[in-house]
This record gives C-alpha cells, structure tokens and sequence, in this order.
C-alpha cells in the first residue's frame, strides 16, 4: 500500500482539525468542532477511496466515495443544524472548565488527538477501496447493507430526538428508537464502521483485518470517553431523578427491549 495518500490525508485531518480550534477560539463557541470533524473524515474519506491510481477510478471505488460522502453530508448538516443559535456544547464546556487557564493548549491537542482517531476511520475506507476482491463481493454487500442501516438508524434516532425535544422541552426522549437505546444514534455510528471493516475483509490478506481498528475505536470513545460518560453526566445534572429512571429501564448502547418500569418510579419524560 502506497504511504503517500496517508500521509497526505492525516496531515490534511491535523491542518482541518486545527481550523476547528481557530474557529472555537473565534467564535467562543465548541459546537462547531463536531461537525468540522464530520467533514475532515468525509473529506479524508474521499480522498482515500478516489487516490488517483494505476487504472484511475473503478466502481468499487466510486461507490465507497459515494457513501462516504452521504455519511459526512447527513452528519455534518445535522450538526450545523444542531449547533446554529444553540448553547456551547456541554461536553467541551465541561473540559475547558476543568482545564483552566491551560484550556486553549489543552483543546488544541485534544483536537489533534481527534484527528488522529479520525485517520484510524479512513485508514478502514482505504483498507475498503484497496480491496482486491472482484465487485461486489459477498463482503461488499453485506457491509453496504450494514452502511445503509446505519445512515438510515442515525438519521431516524436524531430526527426522534430532534422532534421531541420541540415538543417535550426539558424532558427525557423515551419513545420511537430511544426506548430502545438511551444512545441508538451512537450505536447506529459504531454499526457504520462494523460496515466499513467488512467491506475491507480480504481472506487472502490478513492486512485488511486493520480495519477493525476502526469500530473497535469508535465503540471505545462512544461508550467510554467523549460519548456517552460526559453526555449522560450532563443529563444526569439537568434531568435528575427523569434520566435516572431511564437509565434504569433502557439499555445504554445496544438496543434492547426496555425494562418494566416499577410504580414507584417517576415517568422518563418527567421535568
């Protein structure tokens, strides 16, 4: 595998990811820095499937960046959508907090971290696009068919949320795909990146099993750093003994049947 477009990709992830910091410095505002990051591994996506090549682009290739760019455009949108004339995100928030003084220096190598992660994700999509196998392969459908789902899931979860927020303010999000998940959004992106390990699985070349770094991290920071601990530790702190019930009812990551509720329980949707 040619190192050239890797190297140029991750230095393009570190030079976007340091625009998201200029750009939080500026505006005071984090809420930009999702959806930059959205963008930069939509972009490093791109580019690692279209890599001009011996033989240029072929289906396999075009499609990939095809779905790439489908992933980075819905969750891109949805996050300027979400982050326009809102507040600060709370998660930064909470950092810059504890970072004090040392918080611009902090954030900016947490960023770089972040595209860091980022490169691991699109190291899958060049994994993918390098795949020798004759298109479509069994892999290449199965992994497009988890690729859909997970769009399609994370478009619905947040669109769940979106409008019972406007009609429920201040309330805890209990119906449609949240009764099944108390993050199905978060579940619906790691599914995603399962996609993109398989459509990179290769049997005749053990490299392709890299790929699997990419879900593996992307399970690692939802369900145990910048995901679900400081998002659940802010509802906690807005939602009280609401959040709490839920918590208690609905599974965390993986959708699930949710819990019977108790009596003496208060209702998830309770202020």
């Amino acid at each position: 595998m040619d190192p050239v477009p890797l190297i140029v990709i991750a230095l393009g992830l570190s030079l976007l990811m340091t625009a998201a910091w200029v750009v939080q410095r500026v505006t005071g505002s984090s809420g930009w820095i999702d959806a930059i990051w959205s963008i930069a591994v939509g972009l490093g996506g791109i580019a690692a499937a279209a890599w001009p090549e011996i033989g240029g682009l072929n289906e396999r290739r075009l499609t990939l960046g095809i779905l790439v760019a489908i992933w980075a455009l819905r969750l891109g949108t949805h996050i300027i959508a979400r982050t326009h004339g809102a507040q600060d995100d709370p998660r930064y928030a909470k950092l810059m907090q504890d970072w004090g003084r040392h918080g611009p220096r902090n954030l900016f190598l947490f960023l770089q971290i972040q595209a860091a992660a980022a490169f691991v994700l699109v190291l899958a999509v060049r994994l993918a696009a390098l795949n020798p196998q004759p298109f479509p392969a069994l892999t290449d459908l199965i992994g497009f068919a988890l690729l859909i789902a997970a769009i399609a899931g994370e478009a619905l979860a947040d669109m769940q949320l979106r409008r019972f927020g406007k009609a429920h303010k201040g309330a805890v999000c209990d119906t449609g795909l949240w009764a099944w998940s108390r993050h199905p959004n978060y579940f619906f992106e790691w599914l995603g990146w399962v996609g993109w390990a398989v459509l990179a699985f290769d049997p005749a070349n053990p490299w392709s099993l890299l790929a699997l770094a990419a879900p593996a991290l992307m399970y690692y920071l939802l369900v145990y750093a910048s995901g679900i601990p400081p998002l659940e530790a802010h509802m906690l702190a807005t939602r009280g003994d609401a959040f709490r019930a839920y918590q208690r009812r609905v599974s965390a990551f993986f959708p699930l049947p949710p819990k019977k509720e108790s009596a003496d329980e208060p209702a998830g949707r309770r202020r």
